[in-house]
């Protein structure tokens, strides 16, 4: 039996179809690989096959193409005319193939393909293209030869090792990076952020739109080039040395990998490649996707499999990406895409509306990705709770290393939208923070990019809302602005303290970044205004953004005190929802909370074990926009009680101020 069902139960009467799911991905890998004659990465490389590649003699181009009848190389090199000598010529399974002399085309040359078919013609960007870029004034897009004389060497190794270390993500996106009114470049990002997330004390950077996609305002999930990274902010070997650049200072870089969905546009994408609108993507009813109108590929073909697998490996092997977030997960595993389902029980998972094709490739994936880089990291985003999503795939899991902790946020604005301060639960708080699977590691977060879009708000945002504008000034500071930023703490703290893998945040919410994010659009007068984010706030120490960051900075240094902190036990203390107090330790630290807007507790006890506790981290501190009602340098030694004698536990008794937390360590 896998160990996935008997480490869980509750399983037992899905054993079937989850051993069903878990021989369709052995009978798939046995396929693919002729009986394990070779590996599934060594299947994976279509990408050293198909596109453009230097040989010895000069070029060779292939394209996988089954429905076209006649294919032409073109670009600046010919003037984009169809001439015999640059037709491809057809091969078998469907490829197509040209090699070409040195000198007819060089770096920097522009090119496409002009497809026919029966029955019609069209432009075409290659689908394997390494590099795309887009023509400033007539906004077309072309491939284009990347091959500089002296292209870049990496030079650093990453040190980083997640099995040890909690993973502490820094989600960011390249082009809204700045503050100037643009689009950044990975070397801005290089030089102005990179230090910035180094010294706010995260460990990962996860890159967001990074695959090709023609418009800026998808947030990079509407991709038409799958292997090449995005040109407007610069050019690959800039991306490369930005990884290096990382890697150097101990941080990992993961990217967002959009596999879930593909842009319908057929010039710049897949949408209809040779004629063909099958080709990559799943026929009749299920070739779109209702909610994003993007098309959906087709898991069942294997050269779909070969594209997407072949995908996951470039983007490790060519630019030393140390894993992915895998996005729309949810969407690739259900029929529905999850839209309207409510998913209440186990039944829910293995009713058979679940795609098994998308399951199979998702497991590969995850073969793949730790075949090619075993210390990788896969996190799927996916919200249905999917039981085995991140259990390794021997055990009968999916492999996924680990996966977004999604109820969290949405619990926080649910909470923050419905409930008085008076009506917080702190045991309601906890167990949210906490509800996982045993045997699954997770990415905990109180909010993320989604959280900050225009349609919905940012923590902060709705906790001061427009006095955000006017009274963020310190000693200006009024009520509404007192409460934001100490609850802006506290939620965080309690989040990222109660991790069992990692903890993330969205690059500018760690200092209560204001307002939502709106790319430039026809409805904004294509403006960039709330396309960036706004460091000179944060800078200003005049204002109070700074309170919210260097307490984040000191939460992070505060966990990592902690050796392997993410799989310490999380032991509940103590709770009490009348005075909304919890406490609860994990290794030599104590977490306390009053979550009361109104009342302050003097000499309030625990039980915990016998010894002198001291405060590290205090919410209330001056240093972080606090009254400093505590002093933190006092040692607090516990007090025996003759009922607990047995059991070595003492009372702890701490005065905590109203709507504060704070974190001790035990000394001795």
């Amino acid at each position: 039996m896998l160990n996935l069902i008997k480490n869980d139960p509750w399983l037992d009467p899905f054993k079937e179809a989850i051993t069903g799911r878990h021989q369709h991905a052995l009978d798939k890998i046995a396929e693919l690989t002729h009986n394990g004659r070779e590996t599934i990465a060594e299947f994976a490389s279509g990408h050293l096959y198909f596109g453009l590649h230097r040989t010895t003699s000069g070029w060779t181009f292939r394209e996988w193409a089954p429905n076209a009848t006649r294919i032409y190389l073109v670009g600046t090199f010919n003037h984009w005319e169809e001439k015999e000598e640059y037709a491809l010529q057809r091969l078998e399974n469907g490829n197509w193939e040209i090699n070409l002399p040195e000198g007819v085309i060089g770096h920097g040359d522009l090119y496409k393909l002009i497809v026919h078919w029966n029955g019609g013609r069209g432009e075409r960007i290659p689908a394997w293209a390494t590099r795309v870029v887009q023509d400033e004034n007539t906004k077309i897009f072309s491939a284009q030869v990347w091959a500089p004389e002296k292209p870049f060497r990496f030079g650093n190794k990453k040190p980083f090792k997640p099995a040890t270390d909690p993973l502490l993500i820094y989600e960011c996106h390249i082009g809204m990076a700045q503050s100037a009114e643009k689009v950044g470049t990975y070397a801005e990002f290089r030089e102005n952020i990179l230090p910035r997330i180094v010294k706010a004390g995260y460990n990962c950077i996860q890159i967001m739109a990074i695959q090709e996609h023609p418009y800026y305002g998808s947030f990079g999930y509407h991709v038409s080039s799958f292997f090449a990274a995005s040109s407007r902010f610069g050019t690959p070997d800039e991306l490369k040395e930005l990884i290096d650049a990382a890697h150097g200072l101990g941080v990992a870089v993961i990217m967002d990998i959009v596999h879930s969905h593909a842009v319908k546009n057929e010039v710049e994408g897949l949408g209809n490649f040779a004629g063909d609108p099958n080709q990559y993507f799943y026929p009749g009813g299920r070739r779109e996707h209702p909610a994003w109108d993007s098309l959906l590929f087709d898991y069942g073909k294997n050269e779909v499999l070969h594209f997407l697998l072949s995908n996951c490996k470039y983007w490790l092997e060519e630019y030393h990406f140390d894993g992915f977030r895998f996005d729309g997960v949810t969407s690739m595993l259900y029929y529905s895409h999850g839209l309207g389902e409510a998913f209440m029980s186990y039944g829910d998972y293995f009713n058979g509306h679940q795609d098994d094709n998308a399951i199979c490739y998702l497991t590969l994936a995850n073969q793949v990705i730790h075949q090619v880089k075993p210390d990788a990291i896969t996190v799927a985003e996916e919200v249905s709770g999917m039981p085995g999503l991140a259990v390794k795939f021997e055990d009968g899991g999916y492999g996924f290393d680990y996966r977004m902790a999604m109820n969290i946020p949405d619990y926080w604005i649910k909470i923050i939208k419905e409930k008085i301060d008076e009506d917080w639960k702190p045991s309601s708080m906890f167990w949210e923070v906490t509800n996982r699977r045993k045997d699954e590691k997770t990415i905990s977060y109180a909010e993320s990019h989604d959280q900050a879009l225009v349609g919905d708000k940012t923590i902060i945002f709705r906790f001061i809302n427009s006095d955000m504008y006017w009274h963020m000034q310190k000693g200006d500071e009024n009520y509404v602005t007192h409460r934001g930023i100490a609850l802006h703490k506290m939620v965080r703290l309690l989040t990222a303290s109660t991790i069992n893998g990692g903890y993330l945040n969205f690059m500018g919410n760690e200092f209560g970044h204001p307002e939502w994010i709106d790319f430039p659009r026809e409805g904004n007068g294509w403006s960039y205004k709330y396309a960036r984010r706004q460091w000179e706030l944060v800078d200003n120490k005049k204002l109070t953004f700074h309170y919210m960051a260097d307490f984040d900075a000191d939460m992070l240094k505060t966990i990592k005190r902690v050796q392997s902190f993410q799989a310490t036990p999380v032991q509940e203390i103590w709770h009490n929802d009348g005075d909304q107090i919890l406490a609860y330790r994990r290794g030599d630290l104590i977490f306390v909370f009053n979550f009361n807007p109104v009342k302050s507790f003097t000499d309030y006890g625990f039980l915990v074990t016998a010894g002198t506790y001291q405060a590290v981290l205090n919410t209330d501190n001056t240093a972080y926009g606090g009254n400093g009602f505590s002093d933190d340098s006092l040692k607090h030694s516990t007090t025996p009680d003759p009922l607990y004698a047995g059991e070595k536990k003492e009372w702890l008794k701490l005065y905590i101020p109203a709507r504060t937390a704070m974190v001790l360590v035990q000394l001795s």
